[in-house]
């Protein structure tokens, strides 16, 4: 995750590594928000799919997105 970043968007790094950049300081929670978010958009699933499993106040995280049932 990239906090604070002009340019908002998700990038596949490798198979399962992304960069996220969002533009919320990574204060309250709102940047987590908003990679939640950007991964919703970016994978076209819900945002209640998405978890943050490990890395909430790191800038790496582990994310899980469950499968569609």
């Amino acid at each position: 995750m990239q906090p604070k970043a002009k340019k908002v968007g998700v990038e596949k790094i490798s198979d399962d590594t992304y960069k996220v950049r969002v533009h919320a300081a990574p204060e309250k929670g709102a940047a987590n928000k908003e990679v939640i978010a950007a991964l919703a958009a970016y994978f076209d699933v819900p945002l209640s799919r998405i978890r943050i499993v490990r890395g909430e106040k790191s800038r790496n995280k582990v994310v899980l997105i469950e499968e569609r049932e």
